[in-house]
């Protein structure tokens, strides 16, 4: 204590230190400054040290004493005039009050809230311009670019579509492949075309085996050869090797390799094609001595090629019509296919023969490929109709029609697998349906369709029609949304009669479900479409299939608000649910219907009253589940508080499960805080009204269930001591609840990993005891929150900014609450500021911008408190404040100078410490606000302030806004 008479203030840096009374204050040499900002530093220095160590005793001689505040009559001068507002500022303003900005032509951002009724005004300027240029003609017909470009990003898909092992199995007709090639050691003028066709040489059925990478890299080097051979030309040699390539597509020995090769295959015959194209065109625009003869148009005749040029192009028919073997003539004529056009105005013509000579393969997989290729070829021809493409589908029906009915029967190399070969023909129906389909109108698809045998007329289509059930699913894909929206129900009836082994029949339900829903509005007779669909989905048994029908439709029932056939579907879901097996994909297809659902309803009520629905969440499991629980957990507190007691039963049930489900130890932050914010934000929101009671053994249950969260640990917290208050608020004078929830507050609360956390949840829980008069629970729970500062630790040695500031806060927050504190004059009514600073003091992370701000809050604290009345008080009675309890004792106001001029001699030695020159000025202006804000000013104070000023002014520029507001407020010039 410090009274007149003696004075003992026994502490170094903040720190307690034992000696003998003393009647001087023993204070810290400061730290010797390396580099003193000017001489008028130093000077301050030794004027403080003068000033404050050899007068200690007399203070209020030297004039130091605290400022009296009317803090009542500062907040009137400083509040800005109010007037009430006569309208709302975010609404309309007056016609006279409108900015048209848009007249100035100005590429200037428009504010909407300033245009007449909310309505903003769009310039028609930039759409002007984009219609103009949207009326650009487009080509009808796609660039032979962009053809390539297609063709290269679907084989790209082909080859990674059918995982291949790596190694393959290869008859006796590819076993050249791996053999090297002697094609220079003969002469061309030796062989003959006769001599390509040896039936001997395949008579074999042996099986070789060979890795994949050596047949690919074999590929590569005959496309080499064939190239080498062609440049010298060798084109016999070119011709012969390309046959031997188009003879590797006759293997389907290793049906998955069978893609992958049919790429690398063509690859080549493209390659040949291009070389056969420009030879010829070469021939047709220079002779044989190089003479320029013309230049070829792209639109070219057959009238505009000379002779030569027709007899080379005639010549390679003849030469590719030669090789016994139909496969690798149709490959070999379809790779010049385009070089007709020397010879035919109409090449296209020919393609219905290939189609045809396509049925003489016997193998379903290479004949399906050849179709492809058919297709591919076709497609660079300058214009070509959709016969042939009609042909191709028609065929391949046909071969699927005796797969699905042999079903595992199939001869061949196919024996068992016939499954896995309707896999791999379907590219190639996908490619030749989407070039069938493309760019049709509703007439024309309505034709298209009856040509596929998918309807007897243009009125009556899809009536007791049927078709292949992979060769409809790409032809749901491809048709017109528009077609498919007014034609709905009736395809629901091919897809019924239509069911094969081809293609689960449920996809194409979900497929055209799916499709619909992109147009819900413009789908026709859709209660007649939902009613069929419930029925269809009824005759399955399999989860699988019932929950992708369902998903697929479920948006169609709630856009035309056909809720009760949810309660059917979910009927449907459960009694399945509980006889099938739940795999990965029932869980895909249960997640996606539930977030329908939780989309769908406007809140958590409705949506339990769904039937089964807790039943078929509870079936769910893994990720899935997760999603769905954070889903439902979002939708319940979305709308405000939640006080259903089942829905809290429901929804504490699905935490539990997300809490369970998710591993908060192995996951990433940033994963862990969004389950782990929706549950504490859910706990949170729970509302008991008046069963106070009720509700804090709901935070207890919840401190058990989910323990290892610490965020929902501070939301107990904080939802313990609104209970608290609330209670209060209620007039309930239960005092043992009060208690009972700062009880449950102190056990939580050390349950929380970071110190600066439990020392806000401390400062917290400390107002609310004093809101409710409880005087020694609040000391104790300010000691914890000293303590807790005490244990903070920065990481290796340093704060982030983050927690700089936070500390900064939550003292000054402490410094706040210690003003409705009541002292105690025998441990020191500044005991909790001088244990801080201790504490502060001992810290090696505590820098001058943190100490400055400390000890200029500490400093105000010790204002405030000699103030007479205080700033503010506790709100209970119970509570009585220091201007009360200390009124007229000398040695209360005495302590807390005394303390402060051991402060301020803290705040002069740290601002000279700071090496910053741009930092040490602020921290010196921040001092001297401090200074005039709580001491009167008199010469000795004032002395000290035109000090501090001196160096803020040699740190920062003359013009600082804060250097001049200070001179300001001192009236300083």
């Amino acid at each position: 204590m410090i009274d007149d008479d003696d004075t003992e203030l026994k502490m170094v840096g903040g720190q307690r230190k034992s000696g003998k009374r003393s009647k001087s204050l023993s204070v810290q040499r400061p730290v010797t400054i390396q580099n003193p900002a000017s001489e008028e530093s130093r000077n301050l220095r030794d004027y403080v040290y003068t000033l404050f160590l050899s007068r200690i005793r007399n203070l209020k001689s030297m004039g130091l004493e605290f400022r009296r505040r009317d803090y009542r009559a500062e907040e009137q001068s400083h509040s800005l005039p109010r007037v009430p507002a006569k309208s709302h500022p975010l609404s309309a303003p007056p016609p006279f009050l409108q900015v048209n900005v848009l007249d100035d032509r100005k590429d200037d951002f428009f504010d909407p809230l300033r245009s007449m009724n909310g309505k903003m005004e769009v310039s028609t300027t930039g759409l002007q311009h984009e219609e103009i240029n949207s009326d650009e003609t487009v080509p009808n017909e796609i660039s032979a670019q962009s053809q390539e470009k297609e063709w290269n990003s679907f084989t790209k898909i082909l080859m990674q579509r059918v995982p291949v092992s790596k190694t393959i199995s290869i008859s006796v007709v590819s076993s050249t492949v791996v053999k090297g090639s002697k094609a220079n050691e003969t002469s061309s003028k030796d062989l003959h075309l006769e001599e390509l066709d040896d039936p001997q040489k395949f008579a074999e059925e042996d099986v070789k085996v060979i890795s994949q990478r050596e047949y690919v890299s074999r590929l590569l080097e005959l496309k080499d050869e064939i190239k080498l051979a062609w440049y010298a030309d060798d084109r016999v040699t070119s011709l012969r090797l390309s046959i031997k390539v188009a003879r590797l597509l006759m293997d389907t020995t290793t049906i998955q390799f069978y893609p992958t090769l049919f790429v690398l295959a063509t690859d080549i015959m493209d390659m040949l094609g291009d070389l056969v194209w420009n030879r010829i065109k070469q021939k047709a625009e220079f002779t044989e001595d190089g003479r320029f003869i013309c230049s070829l148009p792209d639109n070219f005749k057959v009238g505009d090629i000379c002779f030569d040029a027709k007899e080379t192009c005639n010549n390679w028919f003849c030469k590719i019509g030669s090789v016994r073997e139909l496969l690798p003539r149709i490959y070999l004529e379809l790779s010049i296919l385009h070089c007709r056009r020397f010879l035919l105005d109409h090449p296209m013509d020919s393609l219905q023969r290939l189609v045809m000579m396509i049925r003489g393969i016997a193998d379903p997989l290479a004949s399906a490929y050849c179709r492809l290729y058919l297709v591919r070829c076709a497609q660079r021809l300058p214009q070509h109709d959709t016969g042939y493409l009609i042909g191709c589908i028609n065929d391949l029906k046909v071969q699927l029609l005796r797969l699905t009915s042999a079903r595992e029967s199939t001869p061949g190399n196919f024996s068992g697998n016939s499954k896995l070969l309707v896999s791999l023909i379907e590219p190639t129906i996908e490619y030749i349906i989407i070039c069938l389909f493309k760019d049709l109108n509703q007439m024309e698809i309505r034709n298209m369709l009856v040509a596929l045998g998918m309807g007897r007329n243009q009125s009556d289509s899809f009536q007791n029609c049927s078709c292949i059930s992979i060769i409809l699913h790409h032809i749901l894909k491809e048709l017109h949304l528009g077609f498919l929206c007014s034609n709905a129900f009736e395809m629901l009836h091919l897809i019924e009669c239509t069911d094969d082994f081809s293609f689960d029949q449920c996809l194409n339900y979900k497929l055209l479900g799916f499709r619909l829903c992109e147009r819900i509005p413009e789908v026709s007779k859709v209660d007649l479409v939902v009613d069929k669909i419930v029925q269809v989905m009824s005759r399955y048994n399999s989860l699988d299939a019932y929950l992708k029908v369902a998903d697929a439709f479920l948006d169609i029932i709630f856009e035309n608000q056909f809720d009760p056939y949810l309660n059917v579907i979910l009927d449907g879901i459960f009694q399945r649910a509980r006889e099938d097996e739940i795999g990965e994909n029932e869980l895909a297809s249960l997640q996606s219907i539930f977030l329908k659902l939780i989309s769908h309803f406007a809140n958590i009520e409705n949506l339990l009253a769904l039937n089964h629905f807790i039943d078929i969440l509870d079936v769910m499991y893994g990720s899935s589940r997760n999603t769905i629980n954070v889903h439902i957990l979002s939708m319940a507190t979305r709308n405000g508080c939640v006080r259903d007691p089942t829905v809290i039963e429901v929804l504490f049930e699905v935490s539990q499960a997300l809490s369970d489900g998710v591993d908060f130890l192995n996951l990433r932050k940033d994963d862990y805080q969004h389950p782990a914010h929706l549950i504490s934000r859910f706990v949170y929101m729970v509302d008991y009204g008046p069963e106070v009671e009720h509700h804090l053994t709901f935070l207890t249950e919840c401190r058990a269930a989910f323990g290892s969260m610490s965020e929902l640990q501070e939301t107990l917290v904080h939802s313990s001591n609104n209970l608290a208050v609330k209670a209060m608020r209620y007039g309930n004078n239960n005092i043992s609840f009060i208690k009972s929830c700062l009880a449950f507050n102190e056990v939580t609360i050390p349950s929380i990993h970071t110190h600066l956390r439990q020392l806000n949840l401390y400062l917290e829980t400390a107002e609310v005891a004093l809101l409710g008069g409880f005087v020694s629970h609040s000391d104790m729970l300010i000691d914890a929150a000293v303590n807790c500062l005490r244990n903070v630790e920065p990481v290796d040695g340093f704060l982030v900014p983050g927690d700089v500031d936070g500390i900064i806060s939550l003292i000054s927050k402490l410094c706040g609450i210690m003003v409705m504190v009541p002292g105690n004059l025998e441990q020191g009514v500044a005991s909790i500021p001088k244990l801080v600073m201790s504490i502060l003091d001992s810290q090696s992370w505590m820098f001058p911008r943190m100490k400055i701000k400390v000890s200029c809050t500490i400093i105000s604290l010790s204002s405030a408190l000699t103030q007479n009345p205080l700033p503010y008080h506790a709100s209970s009675r119970e509570v009585m404040g220091n201007d009360h309890l200390f009124f007229g004792v000398p040695a209360y106001s005495q302590e807390l100078l005394s303390f402060s001029v051991v402060i301020l001699q803290k705040i002069v030695n740290t601002v000279l410490e700071e090496p910053s020159m741009a930092v040490r000025g602020k921290l010196a202006l921040e001092a001297c606000n401090c200074i005039a804000s709580s001491f009167t000013m008199s010469n000795e104070m004032l002395a000290v302030s035109s000090k501090l000023v001196e160096i803020a002014k040699s740190c920062l520029s003359a013009d600082d806004k804060y250097l001049r507001r200070t001179l300001k407020f001192l009236h300083i010039e």
